[in-house]
């Protein structure tokens, strides 16, 4: 045991170079070796510095993105009181900004139970499982063109691997609990993010079928030429449908309403996490949110362009975008583009999510289970059908034609739509005879 140690710690800085373009191997050669003293830099391993900024970005990134749920609570409750004619929290801190954290002191203090009969182990173990697979996440998020944690050749290939681990999280905490509602709860919150992972999946083939890669960044430079008109959600009339059956599947899969039924608690008093309290409760909590900040962004980037703004490749140049200051910052907002540009699609997809949650009453498990089924399903694999045909009739033409099309397709389809829904919502209900 101790040789195969030992070649393990003698070839892992090896390991760590070995990978091409290393964004760490680079900073390191040239940022941080040349401004160490001269005699310390001509003796400075370059793999001890790999590890010392990887160390650094894990520490950067377990301090910033543990906020985030932090502000989309308090964005939620907001978002919920203006949706109901209310004010929301006010009293802690200007204009209630800084409720969110004195519940999070209270929920430090609160008693830390466990069930004396359940099992101790798996109890303690699961929401950090959790927890921590639901940031794990964002490993594979490009968030802008060198602002990503590993650039993966099977980039989203491991975002789907790391979010199925989740699931075995809420099967332990409702088996280790000893409580059946909380047993009854993991199982059918099991059952839903289960089901709904397969229409995510297809929606996601239908993605790799068009960009041929698996690679984050790659599916983002795919659509960076033509600007909105090259976001995948325009690709095609497929790709369209695709990118809703994609959003509302992963509403269904974070547990949101209307697919909140693991945490119904008019059937199941609080689904999986009943027995739980303090901060436990809150890694649950906090893992829904940034559940939902991960999808939304994940949407964003297969769909939306991530990081890509609405402007066209070719006009980008012309308005010389400066580095930095105000007015950088002004354009990429105005033209969605860079970090700024994706994290204003994101939160705009969790504003979706909220109002939702505020707008419609929950499903039963019966019409959970046929929305996936019956209808989310069937048609994700006629997408796939659909994008390898559209793939094969417009692989030999120019992109631009085939865009074209595409967008004409789909403002056809949706007046269309829109006049049959109309045309049905007018017509009068015929009258029915009385049952007296």
């Amino acid at each position: 045991m101790l040789p195969v140690l030992q070649e393990f710690v003698e070839n892992f800085p090896r390991f760590l170079t070995q990978v091409s373009n290393n964004w760490a191997e680079r900073f390191v050669k040239d940022n941080l070796i040349p401004r160490l003293p001269e005699g310390i830099a001509e003796h400075f391993p370059t793999s001890l510095g790999i590890v010392l900024v990887m160390l650094a970005c894990c520490g950067i990134f377990i301090a910033i993105f543990p906020l985030i749920p932090l502000i989309l609570v308090l964005a939620e409750r907001k978002v919920s009181a203006h949706i109901q004619h209310r004010t929301g929290p006010m009293r802690v801190g200007p204009w209630g900004t800084l409720q969110t954290l004195a519940d999070g002191v209270k929920l430090l203090f609160k008693e830390d139970f466990i069930p004396p009969y359940g099992d101790k182990v798996l109890f303690i173990l699961a929401p950090y499982l959790i927890f921590a697979f639901s940031f794990a996440v964002f490993a594979g998020i490009p968030f802008g063109e060198n602002l990503l944690v590993s650039n993966l050749n099977i980039g989203i290939f491991y975002i789907i691997a790391i979010s199925s681990v989740v699931v075995m999280g809420v099967i332990m905490a409702g088996w280790a609990s000893n409580n059946k509602w909380s047993l009854l709860g993991s199982l059918r919150s099991a059952a839903q993010m289960v089901s709904y992972e397969i229409p995510v999946g297809l929606s996601i083939l239908v993605v790799v079928m068009l960009v041929q890669s698996l690679e984050m960044q790659k599916i983002v430079g795919e659509q960076a030429k033509y600007g909105i008109a090259s976001w995948l959600i325009f690709r095609s009339p497929f790709t369209f449908i695709t990118f809703f059956i994609f959003f509302i599947s992963v509403i269904a899969e974070v547990n949101r309403t209307p697919f909140d039924l693991p945490e119904a608690e008019s059937e199941i008093v609080a689904g999986f996490h009943t027995e739980y309290s303090g901060m436990r409760f809150a890694f649950f909590y906090i893992a829904e949110y940034a559940n939902m900040f991960a999808v939304s962004a994940i949407a964003s980037t297969l769909f939306l362009g991530g990081w890509i703004g609405i402007l066209p490749e070719s006009i980008l140049p012309q308005f010389g975008f400066p580095g930095g200051g105000i007015l950088s910052f002004i354009i990429k907002v105005f033209t969605l583009s860079g970090t700024v540009g994706l994290i204003i699609k994101t939160f705009f997809l969790v504003f979706v999510m909220m109002w939702i949650r505020w707008t419609l009453p929950r499903l039963r498990v019966d019409q959970l289970m046929n929305l996936c089924w019956k209808y989310f399903i069937p048609i994700s694999f006629f997408n796939i059908l659909g994008t390898g045909i559209w793939v094969l009739i417009f692989d030999n033409i120019p992109a631009d034609i085939g865009i074209v099309v595409s967008i004409a397709l789909i403002a056809l389809g949706l007046i269309t739509a829109y006049i049959l829904v109309g045309k049905g919502m007018s017509e009068n209900p015929q009258s029915q005879a009385s049952s007296a």
